[in-house]
């Protein structure tokens, strides 16, 4: 297709790589648009045509689209060809334009390896090879002279040196003039188009041409005189028999095809072919009768009559051809002269040593040689046919300069290095296709194709500068609908380069949670054409966008009051919305535990339930259990506590048993605690009686009480009615009284009953008489014999002669018995010490190291709780 955008076409001019697509003024685009259609205007008048032909001047046209978006690029450098840079274009078969300094270095270095090649391979001298060398176009590879280097820029028609630049009337690197070259074809006429780019257009002036076969006459265009008139060429062929069948072509007509039967050369065969293919020999050998008639023609198939002589008659020679005979018939053998046979063997340098034999000599010189291998490195006898080649591989690069020659025993003569070169071209998307070489690389002949979406603009650009180029700009609208959900709302737009750009609505799209997306639209955008999918460089923006094309509704940015995960009171925070983080606040939980009677201490937390989501089971935390005992007041009240752990139900009845003493202390009563202290007070009283004699002493004498077991003192303690032996103070008389008289008469003695002591209750309230004192006598008259006995029988034993020395003895004796004894005692307390300190060590080690664990595992659990304190901080 051919641009017709005309905003791209003051590109041309413009002596800057960043030309700004903007403010531009419609004077200067109608300027440019008018400078393309001076270049046709010639031709369009002669033609009688409004617009230029595709089929003419689309290489023109994509040359000028090219310049006017600043898309002309070298292929050498890769760089843009700006308008004051001198160029030159080859005018053999692509037009390709270069910069002047790039193809002459180009030029020079490549002639200069063909030389070099030259000089290598061949006889020549360095100047002759220097003078025959040549070089290649960059692109279409079309072979030029060392004469043919450029050196002056020159416009692209060749009249005009160093044309001008800065003329805005005039196409860059161009005279302005009309462009006057040969036509091809070699039709006679000249180009009728100005100055210009590429090749020039077909001839457009009308001639009197024949059709191919000369049949028709008629008036066409010079550039398309030659046609067909679609009749039968019937021209005479080669056979002069037939004529042509087929329709009127170019060119010289095929071989006739018309088929028949035909006899070889010497009519022994007949075949059926075609009249272009009706000469052709048989297989078997000619063997008519030679004119001598003893011999036959061993000729293969001929004409008749073509057999010619016997070659048996005349001078006939022996084998070895020493010794010549005539005369002899030709029937008859030649001898052999019995000379050496002495005919250059088969090597060219020896001769048969054999006698004059018939037959071929020997195939192979057996004759032993010192040869030398190709490479001199080896001399070595070997038979003559036999060739010398050493395992020495050769070591000399190539001519690429890159890969050694690698062939066995080489004379030196190494052959083009066979590799492929391989190598990155600059376009840095292709590599070099090329035979291993030296210097560089050809540049890539790729062209690359930049278009709009449509594909309406477009233009060529070498390959590998396609990312430094301006997308084109074209001025239809864009008929690609929009994927996102304000299509059918979107403002339309102008056909572009690649994907459609966002839409600039806002999404608006109503999240989950109520609130709506604030953004700009973000929804899916059109692909572009994949048939344009190269992405020219463009500049970068500093402005970053806050949304992706094509990409889901960012999480919801809204601001919202968010309670802490205890829910308490006063904690709230300000939070995103989408942000479903939960924090917990400084304060203590606060949540009743399980057994009802106490609350949770820990820190503020999330609390398990089985309605939440699986994040808030993930981070939620169950209060701590409650470890204390039951502290609630039992029901009847008494003085047990509660055996169970603390709990939330009522707690059990106390069957504790309760030891109660009977109320003279005779016997102990056990109850449970619930029955005792379910009973009244007096009851109490009724259930701790024994239901016997009270055993409590009297408090005025050492009587037990008389009543039955009862509560609180004993009554009439001063009436006792017990019987008490009364004597006197030497115990000799006594008289029995009741208790109460006794206490009556201690009364009136002056002493009180209570402190006088029990062996002396009683005693002394008779009055002594005489016959108290005559006992008194009789009694101590017998304690004092009594007593001189005791010690007459001590005497003795203490006073006994006993020496001292068995004195100590048997006191060492004795000391050394007692000794023996307490060492064992002692050595078994000792023993019992040890025992008993290693078992304290042991228990100590066992319950240190749990200590350490439980303390280590306690101190772990804490680390956890802050972090996690923390992370819902955070």
């Amino acid at each position: 297709m051919i641009s017709t955008n005309d905003d791209h076409r003051h590109h041309q001019f413009s002596d800057s790589d960043s030309d700004s697509d903007h403010g531009q003024t419609g004077s200067s685009s109608l300027l440019h648009a008018d400078l393309s259609n001076s270049i046709f205007k010639s031709y369009l008048e002669f033609t009688n045509q409004s617009s230029p032909s595709a089929s003419d001047l689309s290489k023109i046209q994509s040359f000028l689209t090219t310049s006017s978006s600043g898309a002309l690029s070298c292929l050498i450098c890769l760089e843009r060809i700006k308008p004051s840079h001198p160029t030159w274009s080859c005018s053999s078969l692509c037009f390709a334009v270069f910069h002047l300094a790039c193809i002459q270095s180009w030029s020079r270095q490549s002639s200069d390896l063909s030389a070099a090649r030259a000089t290598t391979r061949l006889p020549i001298s360095s100047q002759h090879a220097s003078e025959i060398s040549t070089w290649n176009c960059p692109k279409c590879r079309v072979q030029y002279s060392r004469s043919q280097i450029p050196k002056h820029y020159h416009c692209f028609c060749g009249k005009l040196q160093d044309p001008p630049s800065d003329d805005p009337w005039i196409l860059p690197h161009s005279c302005g003039e009309v462009c006057n070259r040969p036509l091809k074809h070699n039709c006679g006429h000249n180009c009728l188009l100005l100055c210009h780019p590429g090749p020039c257009p077909s001839c457009p002036k009308l001639i009197k041409s024949k059709c191919y076969c000369s049949a028709v006459s008629e008036v066409r265009r010079c550039g398309f005189k030659n046609f067909s008139c679609n009749n039968l060429c019937s021209k005479p062929l080669q056979c002069g028999v037939h004529k042509c069948v087929q329709p009127c072509h170019d060119g010289p007509c095929p071989p006739c095809a018309a088929r028949g039967v035909y006899s070889c050369r010497c009519g022994k065969e007949k075949q059926e072919r075609e009249c272009h293919d009706r000469e052709f020999r048989c297989e078997g050998a000619c063997n008519r009768a030679l004119k001598c008639g003893k011999h036959r023609c061993e000729k293969g198939c001929h004409e008749i009559g073509g057999c010619g002589e016997c070659p048996l008659q005349g001078k006939r020679a022996c084998p070895c051809g020493k010794r010549v005979y005539e005369g002899m018939p030709c029937d008859v053998t030649t001898p052999l002269c019995g000379a050496t046979c002495d005919k250059t063997l088969s090597c060219g340098l020896h001769r048969c040593h054999e006698r004059c034999h018939r037959g071929t000599c020997m195939e192979t010189c057996r004759i032993v040689v010192i040869k030398s291998c190709r490479c001199g490195s080896l001399r070595k006898e070997v038979p003559c046919y036999q060739d010398l080649a050493c395992e020495r591989k050769c070591q000399i690069m190539r001519d690429c300069g890159r890969h050694a020659c690698k062939r066995r025993c080489c004379d030196g003569d190494c052959p083009p290095c066979s590799e492929v070169c391989g190598r990155k071209l600059r376009c840095k998307n292709h590599k070099c296709p090329a035979p291993c070489h030296r210097g560089a690389c050809a540049p890539c002949p790729v062209m690359v194709t930049i278009s709009c979406a449509c594909g309406e603009t477009h233009f060529e650009v070498p390959c590998g500068t396609e990312m430094d180029q301006k997308p084109p700009r074209c001025p239809k609208q864009c008929h690609i609908a929009r994927l996102c959900r304000h299509g059918s709302n979107s403002k339309p737009h102008k056909c572009h380069y690649g994907g459609c750009p966002p839409c600039r609505l806002i999404c608006d799209e109503e999240y989950p949670c109520g609130h709506k997306c604030n953004l700009r639209c973000h929804g899916p955008i059109s692909p572009p054409n994949p048939e344009f999918t190269l992405k020219p460089k463009k500049k970068k923006s500093v402005h970053q966008t806050e949304y992706t094309p094509g990409s889901p509704c960012p999480p919801c940015p809204e601001l919202v009051w968010r309670s802490c995960v205890g829910q308490h009171v006063g904690a709230d925070r300000m939070m995103v919305c989408s942000d479903k983080t939960q924090f917990s606040c400084d304060n203590l939980c606060g949540n009743p535990l399980s057994c009802g009677n106490h609350y949770c201490t820990k820190t503020c937390h999330a609390l398990k339930n089985l309605s939440a989501t699986p994040f808030q089971k993930e981070r939620s935390n169950s209060c701590e259990e409650c470890h204390l005992p039951c502290q609630k007041e039992r029901r009847p009240t008494c003085s047990h506590p509660c055996p169970l752990p603390c709990h939330p139900e009522e707690c059990p009845p106390c069957k504790v048993l309760v030891k109660r003493s009977c109320h003279c202390g005779s016997m102990v009563h056990v109850f449970e605690c619930l029955y005792y202290n379910s009973l009244s007070e007096k009851e109490q009283m009724a259930v701790r009686s024994c239901g016997g004699p009270c055993h409590r002493k009297l408090p005025n004498c050492t009587h037990l009480c008389p009543e039955t077991c009862h509560p609180g003192a004993c009554p009439s303690p001063d009436k006792c009615r017990k019987k008490v032996f009364v004597r006197c103070k030497c115990q000799t008389l006594k008289k029995e009284w009741f208790c109460q008289d006794v206490q009556a008469a201690h009364r009136n003695a002056g002493s009180d009953p209570r402190d006088i002591p029990k062996n002396q209750y009683g005693i002394g309230l008779l009055p002594c008489n005489s016959a108290c004192k005559s006992k008194v006598q009789v009694v101590d008259s017998e304690l004092h014999s009594r007593k001189s006995k005791v010690m007459e029988e001590k005497e003795p034993e203490t006073e006994k002669n006993v020496p001292k020395r068995k004195r100590r003895r048997q006191q060492v004796q004795e000391g050394k018995q007692i000794s023996r004894l307490q060492k064992i005692v002692a050595a078994m307390k000792w023993l019992l010490l040890i025992v008993t300190l290693v078992v304290v060590l042991i228990a100590i080690t066992n319950y240190g190291y749990k200590g350490l664990m439980w303390l280590s595992d306690w101190m772990n659990e804490v680390e956890e709780q802050r972090q996690r304190r923390t992370y819902r901080r955070v």
